[in-house]
Parts: C-alpha cells; sequence; structure tokens
C-alpha cells in the first residue's frame, strides 16, 4: 500500500509544478545563504588564526561553503527539472532521471543536517584549540624582536582590548610567565637582580599584567602591578575590591563569540534543511504523479502521486535485499546437482565419427 497517497488531476499537477519551480530557485537563494554562512564563519576564524592551535576548528565553514556551492547547483536543476514537468511531452526526458535526482538530493539534505548539528558539536574542539592557542601566545608575548613571533604583542593587546578579557583563563595566568621582554629590563636595579635569581628558570615575573588588561570604565586609575600587593595602594585590598582590570579570561570570552555565532549559523542551516526537505518531499510527489499519467496514457486524466509505492516495512525489506544480492551476480553456484556453466559445454568432433583406435600388436 502506498504511503501518503495523493490523487492529482491536471491542473493540480501544473500548479505543483509552478510551485516548485518557484521553491527551486528560493532553495537557490538559500544555497547562496549557506555559503555566505560558511564564508563569514571561515574568515572570523582566519581573523585569529593567531591564538587558536590547528586543528579540525575549519571543518564547519568548509562543510557548509561545500554544501551550499552543490545547494545552488542541485536546486537550478530541479527548477529546470519542475518546470518543464508542466509539459508531459517535456516530461520525458526527464523521467529516468528524476528518480536518481531525488536519491542524490535526499543525501545532499542530510548533508546541510550533518553541516547544522556540527555548528553545535564543534564547541570542545573549539574550546582546546583556544587554549593552547591563547597560552603559546602570551607564552611569546614578550618576543617582539623574533621573526615570526613579533606581532603577538599586539594581537593579544588588541584582543583582550576589543573581547574585554584577561589572560587564558584569567589575570592570574600573567603571574606565571614572563610578560616583559628582557631588553626593558634594568639589569642594574637589585631588585631585576632579585627576581630573576628567585626564579628556577631565572624568570623576570610579576604579579602585574599588560595594559591592555585595564578597564577604561573604572573609576580608580588602573592597578596593573602588584595586584596582589595591599600596601602597595591606597585603600586596597585585591581579595575583597573589585579589581578594575578584566576579570573574565580570552579563552571564555572567545569561546561565548564563537558559540553565539554558530548557534545562529546552526539555526538557520536547520531551517534552511526543512524547507529543502519540503520541497524534495513535493519533488516527490510530482514525479511519481506525471509518472502514472504517463502509464494511463491519458494526459488529462487523475494521477496517483506518493511518498513511497509500498510501506516502509515493505520498502526497507525491498532496499536490504537489493543491498544483499549486489555481489551475487557473479558468483558460481556450487548446490549439489547444479552443473557448472564453465563445464557444460558441447564438445565438437570436427566431423569425425566412430573413430576406432588401433589395437597394439601383442609381442611374440
Amino acid at each position: 500500500m502506498a504511503v501518503l497517497k495523493v490523487k492529482f488531476n491536471k491542473t493540480k499537477r501544473d500548479k505543483l509544478a509552478q510551485i516548485l519551480w518557484i521553491l527551486n530557485w528560493v532553495s537557490v537563494v538559500s544555497g547562496i545563504i549557506l555559503f555566505s554562512l560558511g564564508l563569514f564563519l571561515k574568515i572570523e576564524i582566519k581573523k585569529r588564526n593567531e591564538v587558536m592551535a590547528k586543528g579540525d576548528i575549519n571543518s564547519v565553514p568548509n562543510m557548509l561553503i561545500s554544501v551550499g556551492v552543490i545547494a545552488c547547483i542541485i536546486n537550478f536543476l530541479g527548477g529546470k527539472i519542475c518546470y518543464d514537468c508542466s509539459d508531459a511531452n517535456k516530461f520525458s526526458r526527464w523521467k529516468l532521471v528524476m528518480l536518481p535526482y531525488i536519491v542524490c538530493t535526499f543525501c545532499f539534505t542530510f548533508c546541510i543536517l550533518v553541516g547544522a548539528l556540527m555548528c553545535y558539536t564543534m564547541r570542545n574542539e573549539l574550546e582546546e584549540s583556544l587554549y593552547l592557542g591563547l597560552r603559546d601566545a602570551i607564552k611569546f608575548y614578550k618576543d617582539t624582536d623574533i621573526p615570526g613571533r613579533c606581532f603577538l604583542k599586539r594581537t593579544v593587546d588588541l584582543l583582550q582590548i576589543g573581547f574585554q578579557c584577561c589572560g587564558n583563563n584569567g589575570f592570574r595566568d600573567w603571574f606565571e610567565i614572563q610578560w616583559v621582554s628582557a631588553r626593558y629590563l634594568n639589569m642594574a636595579s637589585k631588585e631585576v637582580l632579585d627576581r630573576l635569581k628567585s626564579n628556577v628558570d631565572g624568570k623576570f615575573l610579576v604579579d602585574g599584567v599588560p595594559f591592555s588588561c585595564c578597564n577604561p570604565s573604572s573609576p580608580r586609575p588602573c592597578i596593573q602591578y602588584q595586584l596582589t600587593n595591599n600596601s602597595a595602594h591606597y585603600n586596597y585590598d585585591f581579595l575583597t575590591e573589585e579589581l578594575n582590570i578584566w576579570v573574565k579570561g580570552c579563552r571564555e570570552a572567545l569561546l561565548d563569540y564563537y558559540t553565539a555565532i554558530m548557534r545562529s549559523i546552526g539555526i538557520a542551516a536547520l531551517l534552511i534543511w526543512l524547507f529543502e526537505l519540503s520541497v524534495l518531499l513535493g519533488v516527490r510527489y510530482l514525479q511519481t504523479a506525471m509518472k502514472n499519467v504517463l502509464l494511463l496514457g491519458d494526459l488529462e486524466s487523475e494521477s496517483d502521486g506518493w511518498l513511497l509505492e509500498n510501506s516502509f516495512v515493505e520498502t526497507a525489506k525491498y532496499n536490504i535485499n537489493i543491498i544483499k544480492n549486489l555481489g551475487k551476480a557473479n558468483q558460481i553456484s556450487t548446490v549439489s546437482g547444479m552443473n557448472d556453466p564453465n563445464i557444460d559445454v558441447q564438445n565438437t568432433n570436427c566431423g569425425k565419427t566412430n573413430v576406432t583406435t588401433k589395437s597394439i600388436p601383442a609381442a611374440s
């Protein structure tokens, strides 16, 4: 029994073909939107690739870009097919193409769904990439005179100012590294020498942060040095007082930023998937209705259209049997009683019959 069978007359078939022609062109626009969203996400990631470790974080934008391009091509072809389906004579040219087209489009719509779900599942990969990338960027913050790293100070400063953040996990990350370049240290100062000697690795560590961590909205002048020394500042207690530097870590700030972008892109991709799926269902009804009207031989008569010709269970069994029998076509049967077709061959005698063999004379 057919699943979701609908009866169509000629007027309904023509209207369905016209509506699907318009919807396929709308789907071309949706493909452009997918492409644009993937390109936007790729650009946003590339803007801050200096603070990201290399990984698979570009898989989502690449997926969206690819799906968007394929959507434009498939839906352009679908619009041409639906336009020709308004004429039964033109439909004959596409009769053998429509079913493979529907199958390919179904697989394509599944890729859109995968791309939408990937927008919600790449948070962990992105968080790890940001953690490792920011850790290295902060570590090389002081290397302003080393080729390949001289730009990191500016990158980190602009990042902390723009996203109102400080450090990787927080401002205390700056306490654990030497972020002041050695060429700006006064080696004649006893304080500097004592700090260098007090550290096992010979690093100049201070309880301070770069200027880019300062909050310009704070009414108090920025306290960026000796943050844990209450006696160094008037009326100051770093444990109880709200600090006038950014407290949020840059990893969390960037993660929130990209998560919001990917959530919006994921919602847009899901809506496009639902729209593409509805168009695909319409094309399936049009294909079956036009096929049946050609079988009837009367182009003006009513015809049935359906989603599946048989029930879901029967369709599943049929497809499973096809898959099982794919490799059996070239197999040789070894059942008992069956002759090997390669052996059962008629022998030719070249026109000679009753050939007798000469007996060998007996030895005397």
